[in-house]
C-alpha cells in the first residue's frame, strides 16, 4: 500500500492522504489567515471523509470541479456538515481569499455523495472500506481501508472518554498500519467531571458578580457539549453563530449521539440569537452565558461579543478548544491580547481555558494503540508528531512521523 501525506503531517490542519494513487482521505482546510490547502493535485478516483471539521473536509468541494466527479464516502452527519462549512466558508472567506470552489462545486458534492453508517463495509475505489465510531463529533469515524494485501486503519480524529453528546470510542479494528492523530500527545487531562466542575465554578462565580461569559467553541461538536454543560447545571445561556444550525442539523441523527433527549432539552434551554442589528450588543450586557463561534476567534458573532465585555474584569471569556498557533484564541490564550478585525485588543476581561477537547489525550491514545503493537504506526495531526513516535519507538513501537509530502509504502 502506498501512502502519500499531502496534509496534516506535523501539523494540526489542511489533512489529506492518498492511498494508492486511487482514493483520498479527507481534504482539509487550515485554520490560519490566509487557511493553508492540501499540496500536490489530485485526481482521485473516489473519497473517503473521517469526519465534518474544517481540517478534515474543508477543502472536498474543490474536488467537484471541472469535469470531476468523484463519489465522497462519509457518514450522513460529515455530508451535512460539509455543505454547511463549505457555504460558510464562501460567505466568511470568499471574499478575502482565493477559495478554492464556488456553490456550483457545493451543490455537485450532493450529487456524488454516498453516505454509511458504521462497521457497514463498502467498496471504494477497488478498496473495502469501514467506518467505526470515533467518538469525536457526530458522524466522526476511525476509516479502515483494505486493499487486499494490507489493512489501514485511519483513526481520523478520536476521543477515549465518554462525553455528554458522544459515548467514548471503543473501536479498535485490526489492522496492519495506523494512521494515528496525536493533537494531545503531550497532555494527560484530568477527568471530564473535573474539567466540567472547573468550568462551571469559574461561569457561576462570574454571573454571581453580574458578569457576562464569552464561550467562543467550534460550532460542530464543542456547541452542543457545552450547551448540555450549562443545561444541566441550569446556566442562563445563549447561543450564536453556525452552532445553532449544527444543532439543529445533528439532532436530525440520534443515532449517532450518545443521549438524543438531552440534547433536546439543552437546545430549548438556550436562547438561540438571531442576530439582529443590536441584539448581539445589548445581550452582552447580560449576566449570561453566550456560546458562540468560531472557537478560534478567528471570524463569526465571537467577533462582537469578545469586543464587547473584554474592557470589565468581572467578565470572563472560557476558551473551551484547541488554538492552533497563529490563530487569535492562541495569541489570547498567550499574551492576554488577540488581533480583531485588524486591531489589538487588549483585553481586562478574565480569560481562562477548560480542556474540552474531543481528542483523545495521552493516556487515551497509549489505550488506543495496545491492540496495536505488531502494527506500523504513522503519526500525524499534531504539533509534535516526530518526539510522540519517538516516544513510541521507545516503547517497542514501529513508528514515524511522516512529513508533507512524503511518500510512504506500507
Amino acid at each position: 500500500m502506498k501512502l502519500e501525506f499531502l496534509g496534516g503531517a506535523r501539523e494540526v490542519g489542511r489533512s489529506a492522504i492518498l492511498v494508492n494513487d486511487r482514493l483520498l482521505l479527507d481534504y482539509g482546510m487550515g485554520s490560519g489567515s490566509p487557511p493553508g490547502f492540501p499540496v500536490g493535485d489530485v485526481a482521485p478516483e473516489a473519497v473517503v471523509v473521517s469526519h465534518g471539521h474544517l481540517d478534515h473536509v474543508g477543502t472536498v468541494p474543490s474536488l467537484c470541479s471541472g469535469d470531476r466527479r468523484p463519489p465522497i464516502h462519509w457518514t450522513p452527519p460529515t455530508r451535512d456538515l460539509c455543505r454547511t462549512l463549505a457555504r460558510d466558508t464562501l460567505k466568511l472567506r470568499g471574499g478575502t481569499y482565493d477559495c478554492p470552489f464556488t456553490e456550483m462545486e457545493i451543490q455537485r458534492v450532493s450529487q456524488v455523495s454516498q453516505t454509511h453508517g458504521y462497521e457497514e463495509p463498502f467498496e471504494a475505489a477497488g478498496h473495502e472500506v469501514t467506518f467505526y465510531d470515533a467518538g469525536h463529533i457526530p458522524g466522526s469515524a476511525h476509516v479502515l481501508i483494505d486493499d487486499g494485501d494490507t489493512r489501514l486503519c485511519y483513526s481520523g480524529d478520536f476521543h477515549t472518554d465518554t462525553q455528554r453528546l458522544l459515548p467514548a470510542s471503543t473501536a479498535r479494528p485490526e489492522a496492519d498500519a495506523v494512521i494515528v492523530e496525536s493533537t494531545y500527545a503531550d497532555v494527560e487531562r484530568p477527568p471530564r467531571r473535573e474539567i466540567e466542575a472547573s468550568f462551571v465554578d469559574a461561569v457561576e462565580e462570574a454571573l454571581w458578580e453580574g458578569g457576562t461569559v464569552v464561550v467562543p467553541a467550534f460550532a460542530i461538536g464543542r456547541t452542543q457539549e457545552i450547551l448540555m454543560v450549562c443545561a444541566a447545571h441550569d446556566l442562563p445561556t445563549y447561543v450564536d453563530g453556525m452552532g445553532q444550525y449544527v444543532t439543529r442539523t445533528v439532532q436530525q441523527y440520534p443515532e449517532f449521539l450518545r443521549d438524543p433527549d438531552a440534547l433536546r432539552e439543552a437546545a430549548g434551554h438556550a436562547r438561540f440569537v438571531d442576530g439582529k442589528e443590536g441584539q448581539r450588543k445589548r445581550i452582552a450586557e447580560e449576566s449570561a452565558v453566550i456560546v458562540t463561534t468560531s472557537g478560534m476567534l478567528n471570524g463569526g458573532p465571537a467577533m462582537t461579543y469578545v469586543p464587547e465585555i473584554a474592557g470589565n474584569p468581572t467578565n470572563l471569556i472560557a476558551m473551551t478548544g484547541y488554538q492552533v498557533e497563529g490563530t487569535p484564541g492562541r495569541e489570547l490564550l498567550d499574551t492576554g491580547s488577540a488581533p480583531i478585525d485588524g486591531d489589538v485588543l487588549r483585553v481586562a476581561a478574565g480569560v481562562e481555558r477548560f480542556d474540552f477537547s474531543a481528542h483523545a489525550d495521552r493516556p487515551g491514545l497509549t489505550e488506543f494503540l495496545e491492540p496495536y503493537s505488531e502494527a506500523e504506526l504513522l503519526v500525524n495531526h499534531g504539533d509534535r508528531c516526530a518526539e510522540f513516535a519517538a516516544t513510541l519507538r521507545d516503547d517497542g513501537y514501529r513508528a514515524s512521523a511522516p512529513e508533507i509530502g512524503e511518500t510512504v509504502e506500507l
